[in-house]
């Protein structure tokens, strides 16, 4: 079956909470989710396989940049292209927003998260030291410009 990616809608919130908590140590939570579908200038994206969310990203429209906030593929989907393809879309959609450059947060131990974002273009402008807990880490700031 093939991805079939589109607006995230209130139907796969719950499946969308699910893919965050086993992949982050600190998920979103329903009530954020909710009101990105709500916020005109916000995107979220789902991937699907079948009815299965298999992935999502999204992000914010603040006055010309797009701040993209969460992206996740499911553990057994990664390395398909899912995360490059739901990105590119992203992408393409806060274009249509208005959004001319591309920020983002990424764990610096993200190794492969890191070279996806590099071959979209991203680049490294900064450290925010102990962004994330769960463990303590820095982030990397990375921008398409």
């Amino acid at each position: 079956m093939e991805l079939v990616i589109k607006p995230l809608t209130e139907e796969y919130v719950d499946q969308v909470c699910v893919l965050e908590e086993e992949a982050f140590s600190m998920p979103w939570h329903k009530e954020s989710f909710m009101e990105m579908i709500e916020n005109d200038n916000a995107c979220y994206l789902v991937g699907l396989i079948g009815e299965e969310v298999v992935a999502s990203c999204g992000l914010r429209h603040i006055v010309g940049e797009g701040e993209i906030t969460n992206v996740v593929t499911k553990n057994t989907k990664r390395g398909m292209g899912i995360g490059k393809q739901m990105l590119l879309q992203l992408l393409e959609e806060g274009s249509k927003m208005g959004a001319k450059e591309f920020s983002l947060e990424v764990r610096v131990s993200n190794v492969s998260a890191i070279h996806l974002y590099e071959s979209l273009g991203f680049v490294t402008e900064g450290v925010r030291k102990n962004f994330y807990e769960y463990p303590t880490e820095d982030a990397l700031i990375m921008w398409k410009r």
